[in-house]
């Protein structure tokens, strides 16, 4: 059982406050946003927080002192001033076209109005936003306070399909237009979201804009840095290591390889996912949550319009920054879209040449995403893919290579298969998401040699395993293609036996014809 109150689904600062759940403070990051600027954009993951750092902002404006007892920005402010606080959240306006999202955004801007005594509204969103503002700053002789989170949600379900995108977009910029008009009467401007929009796509007038998301100063404002989990958090790390019979170095050991890796700057430190790490403690169990949370359909709807495939996602890229905290809507390969999804995240920065590292966070996200993979790469049957891939991870525990390839024979030779199979890579596609269901083992594929590239390399616990694929040729040739280019010796200093495995599909059975080990 959990040893206190988590705040699972509950993104109100002060219900968390009043009701002595755990809360990781991040008061202090608000002080220092509020005292250096005017205008900012904060991109991060879904469920990593974002919401709670928007209503931890909403109370700190109204000047809600008592809420902040005991936090870090209780020593830093002197003032508390009360401003009037404008806040929309745009989470429930996905699946909407233009005209369905007009009605959302003046259902949104009426609950304000109310809060003002507005009651009668002129027409036009950007215009009724104008007199709210207006009035705030009239009622109460204070710069008004705006505060938008999820910004994009509107938009991210239809991010592939550009006639609906472009309509939303209009609906959006006209929207967010007034605030620059209305600059001297607004103290602070604040909006997250999942995705970059270019600032001359939905804030075209408002330039200004500073969006903080890569930045080394706010890197931990959402989420939850392993320091915190480690102090703040190291009660629930022992009765979670109690729970699974396991001691506490193992238990933290587990927490990283599950939920932490992700950074998202330079400098960052190593950040957890939140909802995934309370939901792990408040369980008592190692689960994948945050995947599980919510498919992401715009995510794979946008990988098929850019054919990308498997090895495109789960895999080590180097990229500048450009390249991926870029704006989605003019992308041009899937990188930025999985970099501010969350799907891959910084992993090293090479300062004298300027690039960046990136590779999937976790073994959560690992796993989740191949899973989501299956039904467009293997077969819809993803119940009978995973339970093949356990068997498989058991066999090839035992080092039993041979029994993993015939489980693997039988199972591709009962599953519907998809379309276009009568060519090589897509067999060296299914292998890699099979394999990358294998959580403990890792594997690559076109991995480069001096004297050539291998198709698929897979290290268990135990051994390294070379594997050459043919289509409709033999084992055999598989194996002379190994033999030829000496890959043996190119992995030598692994450490572990290198064993060879050349593979021979049969593209009229769909499955494999035979293999050769050695």
């Amino acid at each position: 059982m959990a040893i206190r109150q988590y705040p699972l689904g509950i993104q109100t600062f002060s219900e968390i406050i009043n009701k002595k759940m755990l809360y990781i403070d991040k008061t202090a990051y608000i002080y220092n946003i509020a005292a250096s600027g005017k205008y900012f954009f904060l991109g991060r993951p879904r469920r990593f927080g974002k919401s709670l750092l928007v209503s931890t902002m909403q109370s700190y404006f109204e000047g809600k002192k008592q809420l902040f007892r005991g936090l870090a920005i209780e020593k830093l402010e002197s003032e508390w001033t009360e401003y009037p606080v404008l806040h929309f959240d745009m989470s429930g306006g996905k699946h909407m076209d233009a005209e369905q999202f007009e009605q959302y955004l003046g259902y949104r801007l009426e609950e304000e109005e109310k809060k003002w005594g507005i009651a009668i509204h002129v027409n036009g969103a950007n215009n009724r936003l104008i007199e709210l503002i207006n009035t705030a700053y009239d009622k109460t002789g204070k710069q008004v306070v705006v505060l938008v989170d999820e910004y994009d949600a509107p938009m991210l379900d239809v991010v592939h399909e550009t006639d609906c995108l472009d309509k939303l977009r209009n609906t959006m910029r006209n929207f967010y237009s007034p605030l620059k008009y209305c600059d001297p009467k607004l103290r602070f401007v604040f909006l997250t979201g999942i995705t970059k929009f270019s600032q001359m796509s939905i804030f075209s007038e408002l330039n200004n804009i500073k969006n903080i998301s890569m930045d080394n100063e706010y890197a931990a404002i959402c989420g939850i840095t392993e320091e915190e989990m480690l102090t703040q958090m190291s009660d629930d790390i022992d009765a979670l290591a109690q729970a699974q019979g396991i001691g506490r170095e193992e238990a933290i050991s587990k927490l990283k390889d599950n939920y932490d890796g992700y950074h998202f700057s330079a400098k960052s430190p190593d950040m957890f996912n939140p909802y995934s790490l309370l939901n792990c403690f408040a369980d008592n169990e190692f689960n994948d949550y945050w995947f599980s949370s919510g498919t992401p359909t715009y995510l794979l709807n946008m990988m098929r319009k850019y054919e990308v495939m498997p090895t495109d996602v789960i895999t080590r890229v180097e990229a500048d920054a450009s390249e991926f905290d870029a704006p989605t809507e003019n992308m041009t390969t899937i990188m930025p879209l999985l970099y501010q999804s969350g799907y891959i995240t910084i992993k090293d920065y090479n300062r004298a040449y300027n690039y960046y590292t990136l590779d999937v966070p976790n073994k959560e996200v690992k796993v989740g995403l191949t899973k989501a993979l299956i039904p467009s790469y293997v077969t819809r049957n993803t119940l009978a893919t995973t339970n093949t891939a356990r068997r498989i991870a058991q066999a090839l525990d035992k080092r039993d290579m041979d029994g993993a390839l015939r489980l693997l024979q039988t199972f591709l030779g009962n599953i519907p298969y998809c379309e276009n199979t009568n060519y090589e890579g897509h067999y060296q596609q299914l292998l890699f998401v099979v394999f990358s269901l294998l959580t403990d083992f890792l594997v690559d594929v076109e991995v480069h040699t001096p004297n050539g590239r291998v198709d698929i390399v897979l290290l268990t616990r135990t051994d390294l395993y070379l594997i050459e694929l043919k289509l409709n040729k033999t084992a055999q040739e598989a194996m002379r293609q190994i033999d030829l280019k000496d890959f043996r010796q190119r992995f030598a200093l692994c450490g572990k036996p290198v064993t060879k495995v050349g593979i021979n599909f049969d593209a009229e059975k769909k499955t494999i014809g035979n293999w050769v080990i050695a």
